[in-house]
């Protein structure tokens, strides 16, 4: 028996984004080696559990990394598209790393409001100065390509919210050296969870929605019926499916009712050419003519369209 082999591109890591995932871990590992230490030195939890909070960013920029490695694995007879959902298996674990962040951030905020401590304003502010600096260069790393890859959107994601939190320690920092308020560090610390939130559910949902195999958000569904639509030699078409393989690779299966046999392989180039034009690149398509269809399938729950 002959075995046909479809030949699929592999994807890895650009030079520019390597780079910049490097840069950012090593930057992240001292900055919070500098953070703890410097919280053992002056005796500040805030700044020990805080070296903590940033040793997932460290984490969560490995694992983007990594997802970039996977994505590049080939096929093979037990995975036939490599590890390429790795990427998005990761994407979700990385919103999860975030949204556990968050909860740290109020957990932490809820307990200095109900028994605040003292603190030293002025260090504190100059190590979360370090770390403005830091977690920003980092997420500048980040910012051209953040539309372009899940994981690249949720390291960028990781340390813009590094970065207000460390703002917000700023901020807290200089009114406790002046005035003496602690609490402004637990309410500062509760508006930055509420800006994270809100930032990282896009990437949460974007995440689940690929994870199950849902329409990529950057498809319009009614977009890829009306190129059937108006495909010549096109009648109908059912079973349409659209999934993403990857955070950066989509594919579509679809049944495509024709009225005559003979131009099935132009029409199959028309379709591929227009759909790779919107972002989906594995295209797989059954065609069959109106009087001997797909043998009662189109029974199933599926979405059917004839026009």
């Amino acid at each position: 028996m002959s075995h046909h082999h479809h030949e699929h591109e592999h994807h890895t890591l650009p030079s520019e984004l390597n780079t910049a995932f490097k840069i950012g871990i090593i930057l992240n590992v001292v900055y919070v080696l500098v953070e703890a230490v410097a919280g053992l030195i002056f005796n500040s939890m805030g700044l020990v559990s805080d070296a903590a909070h940033n040793l997932s960013d460290v984490v969560s920029l490995a694992l983007a990394m990594m997802a970039f490695r996977l994505s590049g694995v080939a096929s093979n007879p037990k995975y036939t598209y490599g590890f390429k959902k790795s990427t998005i298996l990761i994407s979700l674990l990385n919103a999860l790393i975030l949204c556990g962040a968050v909860l740290f951030i109020i957990i932490e905020s809820i307990q200095k409001l109900l028994h605040p401590q003292p603190i030293e304003g002025g260090i504190i502010s100059l190590v979360a100065a370090v770390g403005v600096l830091v977690n920003g260069f980092t997420a500048y790393l980040f910012l051209k390509d953040r539309k372009k890859d899940l994981n690249v959107k949720g390291a960028f994601l990781h340390m813009v919210a590094d970065t207000l939190v460390s703002v917000g320690v700023i901020l807290s920092g200089i009114v406790i050296h002046f005035t003496g308020w602690y609490m402004i560090d637990a309410i500062i610390g509760l508006a930055v969870a509420v800006i994270i939130i809100f930032a990282t559910w896009d990437l949460l949902k974007d995440s689940i929605r690929l994870a199950l195999d849902g329409v990529p958000e950057q498809i319009h569904y009614d977009d890829v019926v009306e190129i059937f639509e108006h495909t010549d030699g096109v009648v109908g078409m059912h079973h349409l499916h659209i999934w993403a393989i990857g955070t950066t690779e989509n594919a579509l299966t679809a049944h495509v009712v024709t009225d005559d046999l003979q131009n099935m392989e132009q029409v199959k180039q028309t379709l591929k050419t227009k759909l790779k034009e919107k972002g989906v690149g594995h295209v797989t398509l059954e065609f069959e003519t109106s009087d001997c269809g797909c043998s009662g399938l189109c029974e199933e729950t599926n979405v059917q369209k004839d026009y």
